[in-house]
């Protein structure tokens, strides 16, 4: 074996049994064995296999290497994690092809994807799909001969851990800046820093103000929005040690530094955290999990608060650092709500006005100042549709979707379904037969449109997720846009208007109304202080959920929410799982799994087109042990070539998924 592969070390720890393996006449001659992590979704796989190490490609073969093998008639990939002289196997197969000699996996990623898959009842190299992006060879050559640094031993003390309340979205007050500065003190200390932001516009906001402080060459980007080149490129510059500041979207917390310090997650709550793949991974948890394993500061940088942060701050894992209550009230943007008292006093009509009065003369008065922000639930012209006679949903026939219309109310009587895309002409209420229907939602199209005509010679920008805009100027200007995309500007917006707020509660779900509520603080962050006459009207009839906002007391809201959570036992004051799809393959893994005294499965219920869901919650203190049961059942099912559990969807804590 060459010097080079000499140095690296075993990314597992491996006990070797010493024995005389039946070894190929062209095998290396010395350490001859690979220890090799398949890359296959089967459960039962997920375990390292032993090959011989070809004498031709020795120098080519280390620990983190990622390797082509044959295993039952055919070639896989796999991920080298050791070479040793022992194995208790008596005959091996040669590793046939070597897809890349550099040590892409490190054994502190490769550890932290271990203990993912194992919180999450998943298989290693799922998470490592994740982990290690796309691999692109002409970058490759760029590192050549160069030896990739050794992963440092774990912190003997746990850094800072702390919940920190941004009080704004711009300026020094802004979740920019506290980031940066946290980054900035990190790499005076010679350490690095992952920062794990929720989507590409984050990254790009964040990136020019790292650059300007860092130099660009300690920054390194990790993004699926940034291209496979040169996020690969990124990835090898974090993995050589020529990066110290990772900054990305999910991935990002696999990030493969050395020293590191601190790991930094932004808005933990946004949806976008979730990984859409099995596991299902949440890079919240991600992070926790790498910071337990090294030792590494944590931060949970927010505008609002997640139930999950409220929990650890409650438990005094997480130590709280928020503004006090006055400091918060000079910060914060003057917050009316439609529907308070005071307000349908004045105007009787505001709880079923869309625009109240209050909402009219704000954005009135905000627009002699700067531009004026406009959120909306939907984008298109009319994305809900209800019955006139009976006000319930209309839903797809076919799909039970939700219908739609797209264009002009008045001029069609044809309904589309959102999710499959049929055209509905002549359709009828199926609870009353009617054939009116009224507006359920009105998208954000319509209500640039409407407003275009309320406030003439005011130019109206719409941000969507179909077309984002990234920034506006300081300027009179109605900006509207949906949840998640609103644009930046540089000195806040004059004021905002927080629309249609009762029909996104109407959604049914669990999450739903702290989901609101952070859509809500997100945009009334962009709003300037009362002190420079910045208000925000929200209109929406739940007291608790406004007065939250009114107050500017997220943590408030997350401590009274998470207590009620625990009377009921709901998540996430306890733990929960969730098993979906066909009935015969989920009771074939019910059958298998043995569950504690005390707990049942709840279930099942529909969960779309012959498929079905059953649930289970349990405490923190029951989660390691039930998890790895449902693991277990998964590996048996899988190697008795059953099938059992291979098509399920098997997800851990994900709340998000019981919405309606």
């Amino acid at each position: 074996m060459s010097e080079r592969a000499a140095e690296q070390p075993a990314l597992i720890g491996i006990a070797e049994t010493r024995a005389e393996p039946k070894l190929p006449a062209s095998a290396a001659p010395r350490d001859p064995i690979a220890k090799v992590l398949l890359e296959s979704p089967v459960p039962h796989l997920d375990r390292p296999f032993d090959y011989a190490v070809p004498a031709d490609l020795d120098q080519q073969i280390m620990a983190g290497s990622r390797v082509k093998v044959p295993f039952s008639g055919r070639e896989m990939s796999g991920w080298v994690l050791q070479r040793s002289a022992a194995t208790q196997a008596h005959q091996l197969a040669l590793i046939r092809k070597v897809v890349t000699p550099l040590p892409l996996l490190s054994a502190e990623v490769l550890d932290l994807s271990s203990r993912v898959a194992e919180r999450y009842a998943g298989v290693t190299a799922d998470v490592l799909r994740a982990a290690i992006p796309q691999r692109v060879a002409s970058v490759e050559k760029e590192y050549s001969g160069i030896s990739a640094p050794a992963d440092p031993a774990a912190a003997e003390q746990p850094g800072a851990r702390e919940a920190v309340l941004a009080m704004k979205s711009y300026g020094t007050q802004g979740w920019p800046h506290l980031v940066a500065d946290a980054v900035r003190e990190t790499h005076r200390a010679g350490a690095c820093t992952v920062v794990v932001l929720p989507d590409q516009r984050d990254v790009d906001l964040l990136l020019p103000q790292l650059q300007e402080q860092l130099g660009s060459e300690a920054i390194a980007a990790l993004s699926a929005g940034m291209g496979p080149t040169p996020r690969y490129r990124s990835y090898l510059r974090l993995r050589f040690g020529q990066a110290q500041v990772a900054v990305g979207t999910r991935s990002a917390a696999f990030a493969p530094v050395s020293r590191l310090g601190r790991i930094i997650v932004v808005d933990d709550d946004d949806p976008s955290h979730q990984e859409p793949r099995a596991p299902y991974q949440h890079s919240r948890e991600v992070a926790l999990l790498r910071s337990v394993a090294t030792g590494a500061s944590i931060q949970f940088i927010s505008t609002h608060r997640s139930l999950e942060v409220q929990r650890l701050v409650e438990r005094g894992w997480l130590a709280e650092r928020s503004p006090e209550r006055r400091a918060r009230t000079a910060a914060a943007p003057l917050v009316t709500a439609s529907a308070d008292s005071y307000q349908q006093e004045r105007d009787p009509d505001a709880r079923r006005a869309r625009l109240p009065q209050v909402a009219y003369r704000t954005a009135r008065d905000g627009l002699e100042r700067g531009p004026v922000l406009i959120q909306v639930g939907r984008s298109g012209f009319i994305p809900a549709v209800r019955c006139q006679q009976c006000r319930a949903r209309q839903q797809c026939p076919q799909c039970h979707g939700p219908l739609a219309l797209p264009g002009h109310f008045e001029q069609s009587d044809t309904l589309r379904c959102r999710w499959c895309g049929l055209h509905h002409r002549g359709h009828r209420c199926a609870e009353c037969g009617s054939t009116a229907f009224r507006a359920g939602a009105v998208g954000a199209d319509r209500t640039a449109q409407e407003l275009g005509r309320a406030f003439p010679n005011i130019p109206v920008i719409s941000s969507t997720g179909e077309h984002p805009v990234a920034e506006v100027r300081d300027r009179p200007a109605l900006v509207v846009s949906t949840p998640g995309v609103e644009p930046a500007a540089e000195h806040g917006y004059a004021a905002a208007l927080l629309l249609d707020g009762d029909a996104q509660l109407a959604r049914e779900g669990l999450d739903v109304p702290r989901r609101v509520l952070a859509r809500w603080f997100r945009a009334a962050s962009l709003v300037r202080p009362r002190a420079e006459q910045g208000a925000v009207v929200v209109t929406a009839a739940d007291p608790e959920l406004t007065g939250a906002l009114v107050r500017w007391d997220p943590a408030g809201y997350a401590r009274r929410e998470l207590y009620r959570r625990l009377e009921l036992n709901l998540p996430p004051a306890v733990r929960m799982l969730s098993i979906t799809g066909q009935p015969s393959e989920a009771n074939a893994l019910l059958r298998e799994i043995s569950l504690p005294a005390g707990l049942d499965w709840v279930g099942p219920a529909p969960a779309g087109e012959n498929a079905q869901r059953w649930l289970l919650f349990f405490t923190y203190a029951q989660a390691a042990e039930l998890i790895a049961e449902v693991s277990r059942a998964r590996r048996t099912g899988s190697a008795q070539h059953s099938g059992t559990g291979r098509a399920l969807r098997i997800a851990v804590d994900d709340v998000a998924s019981l919405e309606f």
